[in-house]
């Protein structure tokens, strides 16, 4: 196995040298521990970690800067994460571990600590994508981490609770499967002491005594070990010299064999020799040709020449030669295929056609002398053909596809209202912009709608290699918590012309809000009142994010719909349901929470379970007449906001729009934020969209053929419930501190009456002058508000005069011409 990739990893080591409490030692041997593996890990010779991905921090690291740190290595680990602590460990009657911070009571472990379980928790939540994750303990009592006493080998319970895994009796786990032992992903708990025993610093000693072991072990290495050294090894070298001196012995507790992947060089095998590291030139190339010259302008700057003459050869070249690609985002998922994007002088010269016959869905025909030439390669389109987004394969040995995927220019495969000018870019300038978003999001594979959905789909992937226990054959299984198979929706929710709907009404029935499942987005507006119409102004607010928002934490159904009749109204439920909202009373100055149109209910109709939960929320009793439920349900959509969230602020904050402005400094930086970066601008638009319409293809119509997992009406419309529900319940937060009611909402638009053209002035504020929690908030993240423009209100009464007075101007607030601050 080789060394993980340094570029791909990441370590946060904490070394606690100060105690405030006089019955805990001060340690300056676990802070000097901290910083002396630091600078191995960070050495060529051991690891190699770039300085930027190592963190150390001391006694003045608070345990909300110490989880934070951790979060953030965890993110950007996609190879190995590496947690280390030295300090004292407390414990309590409860027989929990606690990790003593300067400000600990050694006579209550609760105060100044942190507890194991939540710094185990955010590595294994935020690092979710890590092949490896490691978690190093030098203090007393640490065995606690596996609930592990003396030497005994270590129970399936106890590597349960050191990993966070569910124990099954006789080591087994559910259902007839076990856990996949060959898999190359796990985790790796080792501790300086069983969970009885103390850990020490010797007399004089540099470095606490577990810690020290390691630090020589690295320092020069184990003869006769071989080039690399295994976490294995170096567990069982460091435990066999404590041992000999009676000291308590480390405890290691290990997923997958894990410890035995990890390796690092070992120094006593001379220099390493330094390996290739995959995808070292990015995930995307931009590819232009120039006087005979084809030149692949890579994401990080880097310019590659390419020998091509052809275009078979130029997918040869990528695959082979260029370094192109991206590591998986989860540990059961695959590589991303390298992508080339073909400036006009790129397709010219690999002799394709100047632009597109008839539409975006246009591809090259069959016969085409581009084709012929692939196929005669070895090399095939996908289903999809050879459109301005290209899949391109060819079958390498054992029989596994290798793709390389093309989004042609010049064919319009950035579209100008998510992309902007990027296709119109010089090729460095567009490879930075598509590069920043593969980063942050994933490499494109389409339209920011496909892209979404592929998003999904990495980081949920549907299957797992796992053992069938009665042949003891590797075969493909379910990945727990994602979209496995493909299901059928419920009557209710199936787009017209679904074969669900086969019989159940005659040709040309246009179905009612009882028959068909209608969650949408508001798009409402209501007439001003006098005093309204006599503000100066009326301002738009926008919500950031609000699809990925919504379906943060939401649980979703994973199984096919199960028809209930009468059923008593469950919101731990997902599902579908007929019932009555037609009575309850609503403030007219609001749009109605439960359609999209803003107008109340006439009768019974079909809600999801978002809907009805909010119902019952503002106290209302709820009668469902049926349902269709779903008994399996997973928050699915949490890791696809988490991925998209972070790219999103990250790409604020390149824009000067990060946590902590006032609100002054935040509209400037608004103002500003097109000059500042506009790729960057380019790019937020772009996870913007790849939001809106990943959601939006969950309920494609129409519906794919042959169906797909991922083809699902029903959590589309929970998410899109469930936004609109967030929005009014802002709204009427709002309204109850400020007395403002909007005139106008259209999706993620909110537009109000205001004597002022700045937003400031209309969103609400408690009593001491802070944002009111619940309310609209300006600010950088999902479900706060950025400013959307300001107009006059002579303005908007010449638009109401030209087209009606339902019209909505919400859908005009953003555009050119509005005030700017």
């Amino acid at each position: 196995m080789p060394v993980p990739d340094p570029t791909a990893s990441r370590a946060v080591l904490i070394g606690v040298d100060g105690y405030a409490h006089p019955d805990l030692e001060q340690l300056p041997a676990a802070a000097a521990g901290a910083r002396r593996l630091a600078e191995l890990l960070r050495d060529p010779s051991v690891w190699g970690l770039p300085a930027a991905h190592v963190t150390v921090l001391g006694a003045d690291a608070p345990v909300s800067r110490i989880l934070g740190a951790v979060r953030d290595a965890a993110l950007g680990a996609t190879e190995t994460l590496l947690v280390y602590f030295a300090g004292h460990g407390l414990r309590d009657r409860d027989e929990k571990l606690y990790l003593a911070l300067a400000e600990a009571d050694a006579d209550h472990p609760q105060i100044g600590t942190l507890q194991y379980r939540t710094l185990r928790d955010v590595v294994r939540q935020a690092g979710y994508r890590a092949r490896h994750r490691v978690t190093v303990l030098d203090c007393c009592y640490s065995g606690l981490a596996g609930a592990m006493s003396g030497a005994d080998v270590p129970t399936r319970v106890e590597l349960a609770h050191a990993l966070d895994e569910t124990a099954h009796p006789d080591g087994h786990r559910a259902a007839g499967w076990e856990a996949a032992d060959g898999d190359d992903h796990g985790d790796c708990v080792l501790t300086s002491a069983p969970a009885t025993r103390r850990s020490f610093v010797p007399p004089g000693a540099p470095f606490p005594e577990f810690t020290g072991e390691l630090i020589s072990l690295l320092e020069h290495g184990s003869a006769g070990a071989g080039a690399e050294l295994s976490l294995e090894d170096a567990w069982r070298t460091v435990r066999r010299r404590m041992s000999r001196r009676g000291s308590a012995e480390p405890q290691q507790f290990a997923q997958n064999a894990v410890a035995t992947r990890i390796r690092l060089h070992n120094r006593a095998a001379g220099p390493a020799t330094p390996r290739p590291r995959p995808f070292e030139n990015g995930p995307l190339a931009v590819v232009d040709a120039e006087g005979g010259t084809v030149r692949a302008y890579c994401t990080g700057g880097r310019v590659l020449h390419s020998p091509a003459t052809t275009l078979d050869e130029l997918l040869e070249w990528t695959l082979t030669r260029s370094g192109l690609g991206a590591a998986r985002l989860h540990r059961y998922g695959t590589d991303a295929d390298p992508l080339l994007a073909l400036t006009p002088a790129a397709a010219e010269r690999f002799e394709l056609p100047r632009g597109p016959g008839d539409g975006p869905r246009w591809s090259l025909p069959d016969g085409h002398e581009v084709l012929v030439r692939l196929r005669r390669a070895g090399w095939q389109p996908t289903r999809s053909g050879f459109g301005p987004w290209a899949r391109l394969y060819r079958t390498a040995p054992g029989g596994r596809r290798r793709c390389v995927r093309l989004c042609v220019l010049p064919w319009g495969a950035l579209d100008p209202h998510h992309w902007g000018a990027t296709a119109q870019l010089p090729p460095a300038e567009a490879a930075r912009v598509l590069g920043v978003y593969a980063e942050r999001v994933i490499t494109p594979s389409g339209s920011p709608g496909v892209t979404g959905l592929s998003l999904m789909t990495a980081l949920r992937p549907p299957t797992r290699a796992v053992r069938d226990k009665r042949t003891g054959a590797w075969v493909t299984g379910p990945n727990p918590g994602a979209l496995t198979d493909a299901v059928d929706c419920a009557p209710c929710e199936a787009p017209d012309g679904h074969p669900v709907l086969a019989g159940l009404h005659r040709s040309g029935h246009r179905r009612t809000p009882d028959q068909v499942l209608m969650e949408e987005a508001h798009a409402w507006s209501r007439p001003p009142t006098d005093a309204e119409l006599r503000s100066s102004h009326v301002v738009g607010i926008r919500v950031n994010l609000v699809p990925a928002a919504a379906a943060s934490r939401l649980g979703l159904g994973l199984d096919a719909p199960v028809h209930v009749v009468r059923p008593g109204f469950d919101k731990a439920l997902p599902g579908s349901w007929l019932v009555d909202l037609s009575r309850i009373p609503l403030d007219e100055r609001l749009p109605s929470p439960f359609t999209s149109h803003g107008r109340p209910p006439t009768g019974p109709a079909w809600y999801t379970t978002p809907t009805v939960a909010y119902a019952v929320e503002l106290g209302f009793a709820v009668h469902p007449m049926e349902a269709y439920v779903r008994t399996r349900s997973a928050p699915y959509l949490d890791p696809w906001y988490e991925r998209l969230r972070d790219g999103y602020m990250a790409t604020m904050a390149d824009l000067g729009m990060g946590p902590g402005l006032t609100g002054k400094e935040f509209l400037d930086a608004m103002t500003r934020r097109h000059r500042t970066d506009p790729g960057a601008a380019v790019v937020l638009g772009a996870i913007e969209a790849t939001a809106k319409d990943g959601l939006a293809m969950l309920g494609e119509h129409p519906w794919p053929v042959p169906q797909r997992p991922t083809w699902r009406p029903d959590i589309r419309a929970a998410v899109t419930a469930r936004a609109r529900i967030n929005m009014h319940r802002k709204m009427l937060t709002s309204a109850r501190r400020t007395g403002l009611h909007p005139l106008a909402v259209f999706g993620d638009y909110v537009v109000y009456a205001s004597n002022s053209p700045s937003p400031l002035d209309l969103l609400p504020r408690t009593p001491e002058g802070e944002p009111l929690l619940g309310g609209f908030r300006l600010g950088v993240s999902p479900g706060m508000v950025t400013y959307a423009g300001a107009r006059t209100t002579k303005w908007f009464e010449a638009l109401r005069a030209e087209h009606g007075p339902e019209f909505n101007i919400a859908q005009d607030i953003a555009t050119d011409g509005g005030e700017e601050l």
